[in-house]
């Protein structure tokens, strides 16, 4: 299991992006629920998810974007998800998730989603 860990970076245009690496499950998503609450609590509903090095997630890990995702929304917000692993994909995929989040091939491509 690859160590879980996240960084922030803020691209511009009130979009921050928070790129997550390793298993968001039961004894990580809190950390990342903690994260994107502290953005939204900063006035930053614009969240970019990257998804690269994430090789598993949990149905709790789900939960943390389904649950965030009204919010952003109410705020003039989003929460696109930027190049999802396979399984990641898939366990998306599997919970209908795929109709409901923006996913992004490239960060050209995931900005642009916040304009739309």
């Amino acid at each position: 299991m690859s160590e879980f860990k996240m960084e922030s970076k803020d691209l511009g245009g009130g979009i921050v992006l928070i790129k997550v690496t390793g298993y968001i499950d039961a004894h990580t998503f809190e950390e990342l629920e903690n994260e994107i609450q502290g953005k939204f609590a900063a006035k930053q509903f614009k969240i970019l998810v990257d998804l690269s090095n994430v090789p598993y997630i949990s149905s709790a890990g789900a939960g943390v974007f389904i649950g965030a995702f009204p919010q952003a929304q109410e705020n003039d917000g989003n929460i696109v998800l930027l190049n999802p692993s396979k399984n990641v994909l898939d366990v998306f995929e599997l919970l209908g998730l795929t109709e409901i989040f923006t996913i992004a091939k490239n960060l050209d491509g995931a900005k642009k989603a916040f304009q739309a």
